[in-house]
């Protein structure tokens, strides 16, 4: 079993032959056993890789989030978030509320419950990858540093609208938005509330085709209340 990765099966194995009731198991009852724990050393090592691929900006988990009416977060609506089923419907989310009033940690952990539900996701500060990407033209990446934008199911655009965007960064983000329209789902996390996002974005026309492929189609979050930062009991 070892020789051939089984490593699951393996230590299923050992832990039978160390107990009396597992030999007392028909053979069909030990072999599902077997086969069970395969199944599920085979599952989390993927969700192990799927994490650390997503590159979260902080270990965060849907059930640590703390309910409260100041903070303006609807318990129904992250109930209906966690079953991830808007991620299978490729639908948006937009999260926006002052600094420090738990933006990053609900969009890692709505990342985080996609993670653990089979879904690819990436998360990426918004000012720190359009700059990525003007030197990636430059040094041969851009393609590169793009797709892994464009690729995974699930694409966190946290601190969105620091500043307006270059001319470049519009297109940039048009081209993401577009490749990731119905395809796969965005959550973009702002100091701003989303009417003033047209403006951040800087040029009309693009800003229009740029919400247009976000906004219709997105569940609109406001947070609210005192920064949280350094207060480590709340999230």
């Amino acid at each position: 079993m070892k020789a051939l990765k089984l490593f699951g099966m393996a230590r299923a194995l050992e832990a039978q032959l160390d107990s009396k009731q597992a030999r007392e198991l028909s053979f069909e009852e030990r072999l599902g056993m077997l086969l069970d724990a395969e199944e599920v050393e085979k599952d989390n090592k993927k969700y192990a890789t799927r994490l650390n691929a997503a590159k979260l900006r902080v270990s965060a988990s849907v059930e640590d989030i703390k309910f409260k009416a100041s903070r303006g977060m609807d318990r129904s609506l992250l109930v209906t978030l966690a079953t991830c089923d808007w991620l299978r419907n490729n639908r948006c989310i937009s999260i926006t509320g002052a600094t420090g009033v738990g933006k990053s940690y609900l969009s890692c952990a709505l990342a985080h419950q996609a993670c653990k539900q089979g879904f690819s996701a990436f998360y990426v500060r918004a000012p720190l990858i359009f700059d990525d990407l003007s030197v990636a033209r430059a040094d041969g990446r851009y393609k590169k540093v793009f797709e892994s934008l464009t690729k995974p199911k699930l694409l966190i655009l946290d601190d969105f609208g620091l500043s307006t965007l270059s001319a470049d960064a519009r297109r940039d983000m048009l081209e993401i938005m577009e490749q990731r329209y119905d395809v796969g789902s965005t959550v973009i996390t702002s100091q701003f509330e989303r009417g003033l996002w047209h403006k951040l974005i800087g040029d009309p026309t693009l800003a229009d085709a740029i919400l247009d492929r976000f906004v219709h189609n997105s569940y609109k979050i406001e947070l609210t209340g005192e920064t949280m930062r350094g207060n480590k009991t709340e999230k």
